[in-house]
């Protein structure tokens, strides 16, 4: 029964650490230009922002919906990554469970 749901678990956990990635470069990204290391108006850095705004922002927006922001910091990114962890590990314990 476990052979069956091993390769279900595998795509899942490699999404999972896609989207995790995702996230990390995101908030680097933002800290970069924030920080003026990278300038906002050079267009490949315009485009990569824009494209991993529009993969994360809907999840951010659930989660802002639930803890809003406290004095202006968005916890958001923070947060998802705590629960991609926690899924990770979940998905890495239920694997070795199956073997």
């Amino acid at each position: 029964m476990g052979a069956i749901f091993e390769p279900f678990l595998y795509i899942i956990g490699l999404l999972v650490d896609i989207y995790f990635k995702v996230v990390v470069v995101q908030v680097v990204l933002h800290w970069l230009i924030h920080f003026k290391v990278l300038e906002a108006s050079n267009k490949y850095a315009q485009k990569t922002v824009e494209i991993l705004d529009k993969i994360t922002t809907p999840v951010y927006k659930k989660i802002g919906e639930k803890i809003p922001p406290i004095s202006g910091f968005d916890f958001s990114p923070f947060i998802l990554l705590l629960a991609l962890l926690f899924i990770s590990r979940v998905i890495m314990r239920l694997s070795l469970m199956m073997m």
